[in-house]
């Protein structure tokens, strides 16, 4: 109820600021398509630079693209598949995404994993992954860097890097504001305008509002929790951001950051024994709009975030002086209906041999990172940029469970505390050898150091402590040739690492696990290329990787527990081509392909696999009294082996000035294991999605009104799956259908 009062006043507030009163700020874009005949700039090396003269591969996705995407009420899990070889999934609801770039991710669901893949937020990474999941909302764009890029953005991106930059303060008054409503009850606002106070201050206010109402029932009636009408599917998202920004003079520029985000709504809603043994298909079990639950109490989850940061420049003259130093504070609690149905056999949810209830009391985390970089100025023949780096995190996850039935006391209660610590100095140099050919290098050395306490405190009583700590370097080394202004081919070779890990879900088993750093060494090579007026484009890039001591986490099996692996090696190539043109004025068509093929190489790694009656199609061997499946020459999990997204849009202008328009977008991934182990079931063929827009603007483009639909097919794709008790999966988000309008001032 109380989110629903924010809601509801914060709706008018953000549509007073959609008045157009002030003038264009060139900053934004609203709802305006992103302009296809410009050059891509993006800062990829920390500095601004033609995307033709990055000699690494970067996808870029524009703040208006993101914007439409969202219209449905969509998160982060939306850009899964927007641009080549990334992938983003998740089974802890909206504010806990997996990512994945190239094959190389991790599922583990736990707070305190690792990933490979790094976000990095107004040039400050998020390391956990529910910060990783703070709304998109005001963005200029989103920069997706593949292969490793530890010598630049640090620890933890062997796989990559999703690079996000908000929309700042310009020097003009101005911004856009965006407000949807549709099916299910879902409504959307989002604003940012900027203020100049005076000629060296400004500031930008930006928010999002995204609700949508309960529209799953709750089948089983015989529970405490169950409500009259819809019991589960909804949630409440609020965020809000400013920046302050001053800038005296040429030289100094002072940016002062706050964010802050508070969400309440239901988790993955796990859906019991919807696949059969010996299908991947959903059958007719499969209710989207209905599950029975025993336990859980419809799933609740609440999410809040804070966070500073102050980013300041000098110039000196020949050198900038960059510092930035950023806090975040983040806590959580939520629970579920792990097992998706009910004990023993029924029509609606099938065979559940046992219950599992679990879930998060709070956490609370607190992150500082802590970055001084000094680099030349300039587009000279020699460049460079160096610079020292801390990132610190206190992690503390009191986990639970329940009764199975709903029940108010937890049986078992957990507690995992967690401190991290990360050390780095980091160089990169370039030099034009002539001027057509370009090389880059660059190097870190990082020091990761990490302690555990797990405690038991609920139960059968259990501590246990692990410690984990690494230095390692990471590198590359690329070339740049320009055969024309507008063609570009590149070569690079990078080396980067995943710090060691520790893994302890209590709950349920007496085991810590941790596992060993990964390294991996890249080889990639491409072309961009684009027309003199831009209006074709098209990137080309093939790669080939290997991983020492690749990290995977082996989920479930016979126990609702996670354990850390290492592998002896791992492999992946694949090759990357997006393209757009603009082939006559009012058409804009754009795409890409990705095609990832990964192979885990260990003839000795043994797993447990599904405790339900799945089909496993690995070799068996028998440990002991346990049965364990070799997954030697398997996939990477959630990897799929093709991406590909398309893009539409057509404007026509007529003879007052305004336009009518039409867009559609599709996405499709292909191909992949949910899990380390092969499975019939937990094998996902081709999922896809579209969506559309239509619409009309003013002859300004200062007003912009839609109609809109997301998951235009309202395909039901199962996207995870829990393998432990039975053949539970969970699906993708519904079929929105609505409208909006959106305001450029």
């Amino acid at each position: 109820m109380k989110m629903k009062t924010y809601l509801l006043a914060g709706i008018p507030a953000l549509l007073s600021t959609a008045t157009p009163v002030f003038a264009q700020d060139a900053a934004s874009t609203g709802p305006v398509a992103d302009d296809a005949s410009a050059d891509i700039v993006v800062t990829a090396q920390r500095r601004p630079e033609n995307i033709r003269d990055v000699p690494i591969a970067v996808s870029v996705l524009g703040g208006s693209k993101i914007t439409a995407i969202a219209d449905g009420g969509a998160d982060i899990l939306s850009l899964a598949g927007r641009v080549p070889s990334l992938y983003v999934e998740s089974s802890n609801g909206r504010y806990a995404p997996r990512l994945y770039i190239r094959g190389l991710g991790n599922v583990d669901f736990d707070f305190n994993a690792s990933q490979p893949v790094s976000v990095v937020l107004d040039d400050v990474v998020l390391e956990n992954v529910y910060l990783k999941g703070f709304p998109l909302f005001d963005l200029d764009s989103v920069e997706v860097l593949k292969g490793p890029q530890g010598t630049l953005f640090g620890r933890n991106t062997p796989a990559g890097v999703v690079k996000m930059d908000t929309r700042r303060p310009g020097t003009e008054a101005g911004g856009q504001a965006e407000f949807t409503v549709g099916e299910l009850g879902t409504i959307r606002g989002e604003a940012g305008v900027t203020i100049p106070v005076t000629d060296t201050f400004a500031i930008r206010l930006a928010g999002l509002v995204n609700h949508r109402e309960n529209w799953v029932d709750n089948g089983y009636e015989n529970t405490t929790f169950n409500r009259k009408g819809h019991d589960l599917g909804g949630f409440d998202d609020v965020a809000g951001r400013i920046h302050a920004q001053w800038k005296p003079d040429d030289r100094l520029s002072v940016l002062l950051t706050l964010q802050a985000r508070d969400y309440r709504g239901t988790g993955t809603l796990n859906r019991a024994n919807v696949l059969t043994t010996g299908s991947n298909q959903l059958n007719d079990r499969y209710d989207r709009d209905r599950v029975y639950y025993d336990g859980g109490r419809n799933n609740p989850q609440t999410q809040h975030t804070k966070s500073e940061a102050l980013h300041v420049d000098y110039d000196f003259g020949g050198a900038t002086l960059t510092g930035i130093v950023s806090a975040y504070q983040a806590g959580s609690s939520g629970r579920g209906d792990i097992d998706g149905g009910v004990l023993g056999t029924t029509a609606g949810s099938g065979t559940i041999p046992f219950r599992s209830e679990t879930g998060t009391l709070s956490s609370d985390l607190d992150q500082q990172t802590y970055e001084l970089r000094l680099s030349s100025d300039g587009d000279g023949r020699f460049g460079w940029q160096l610079g020292g780096f801390y990132w610190h995190e206190d992690f503390e996850l009191i986990s639970a469970t329940w009764n199975g039935t709903g029940g108010i006391d937890p049986t078992i209660i957990s507690s995992l505390n967690q401190k991290s610590d990360s050390w780095s100095a980091f160089g990169q140099v370039r030099y034009d050898l002539t001027d057509k050919l370009r090389i880059t290098a660059g190097a870190r050395w990082t020091h990761d150091k990490r302690d555990l306490v797990a405690e038991r405190t609920k139960g059968a009583y259990f501590i246990d402590t692990r410690k984990v700590s690494d230095e390692q370097p990471s590198w590359d080394v690329s070339a740049l040739y320009r055969f024309s202004p507008q063609v570009s081919l590149f070569g690079r070779i990078a080396h980067g690492y995943r710090g060691p890990s520790i893994q302890g879900r209590i709950a349920t088993s007496n085991i810590l696990t941790t596992a060993d750093s990964e390294t991996i060494t890249s080889y990639e090579a491409g072309i961009k290329a684009a027309t003199p007026d831009n209006r074709f484009r098209l990137d080309l890039t093939g790669y080939i990787y290997e991983i020492k001591d690749p990290q995977f986490t082996a989920i479930g099996g016979q126990g609702n527990f996670n354990q850390l692996i290492n592998a002896r090696r791992g492999i992946g190539r694949g090759v990357e081509l997006e393209a757009s043109a603009n082939p006559f004025k009012g058409l804009q068509l754009s795409g890409g392909v990705s095609y990832n093929f990964t192979r885990i190489s260990d003839p000795d790694l043994l797993v447990a696999f599904c405790g339900a009656a799945c089909t496993v199609r690995d070799p068996i061997v028998n440990v002991g009294t346990t049965r364990r499946a070799a997954i030697n020459g398997n996939p990477f999990p959630q990897a799929p082996r093709w991406l590909m997204n398309f893009n539409a849009s057509y404007t026509y202008e007529m003879k007052n000035g305004s336009k009518l328009y039409a867009q559609t977008d599709w996405v499709a991934q292909s191909d992949f294991n949910l899990f380390l182990y092969d499975a019939t079931e937990f094998h996902v063929g081709t999922n896809f999605e579209g969506g559309a827009r239509i619409g009309w603007r003013s002859p300004s483009d200062s007003v912009d009104v839609f109609a809109f639909a997301r998951n235009i097919t309202n395909e039901s794709n199962v996207i995870g799956a829990i393998d432990f008790n039975n053949l539970t999966a969970f699906v993708n988000d519904p079929r929105v259908i609505g409208g909006g309008v959106g305001f450029r001032f």
